[in-house]
């Protein structure tokens, strides 16, 4: 509540002050909200740059990923199929591309499931449970590889039902509707 409050101020003050203004933080939430440019450096050197919108749809490493709170991966697409770098699986997307490509997808659309399930979800795969951590009104859900890892954001309830712990295997689902796809 307190940083809130002293976001809401810094933020109305850099908007009535005329010049240029550096802020530099490590809180991501601080560089989204008070931004108008974001310049991201990680191990020492710029890596990304761009509004906060920009960084946020298109991050170009896992750390910007991790910043903004997606699944980023690497890979080579074709058409409707993006084959990740590392070879570990593949992935079904509605965007078009040739190439190399970043695609990415949200925790919060990674479904899980004990058994594997009947339907619609065109990327599916057996992952096994890495960490369960509580996330703000959200369980955060490690997937470790193989085939490749994943953050899946479920509720409390669904922890329970699902009975997730680290160690458990179950079945993670990513709609090719809920990827976005990019290029490198």
């Amino acid at each position: 509540m307190i940083l809130s409050a002293i976001r809401a101020a810094l933020r109305r003050h850099l908007a009535g002050f005329e010049g240029a203004a550096v802020l530099v933080t490590h809180d991501p939430l601080d560089a989204m909200v008070l931004a108008d440019r974001i310049v991201v450096v990680e191990g020492g050197r710029l890596v990304q740059e761009g509004t906060p919108a920009e960084v946020a749809r298109r991050p170009r490493t896992d750390y910007v990923a991790r910043l903004v709170g997606l699944n980023l991966y690497r890979g080579r697409a074709r058409g409707g199929t993006v084959a990740l770098a590392d070879g570990s699986a593949t992935l079904d997307t509605v965007d078009l591309l040739e190439g190399e490509v970043f695609l990415a997808f949200a925790p919060a659309s990674v479904a899980l499931y004990r058994r594997r399930p009947d339907g619609s979800p065109r990327n599916l795969w057996r992952a096994r449970v890495a960490a369960v951590e509580r996330h703000g009104d959200r369980v955060r859900v490690q997937l470790s590889a193989p085939p490749f890892p994943a953050v899946a954001d479920v509720t409390p309830a669904a922890v329970a039902e699902l009975q997730l712990s680290e160690g458990s295997t179950i079945w993670a689902a990513v709609k090719a509707t809920d990827t976005h796809v990019y290029p490198a």
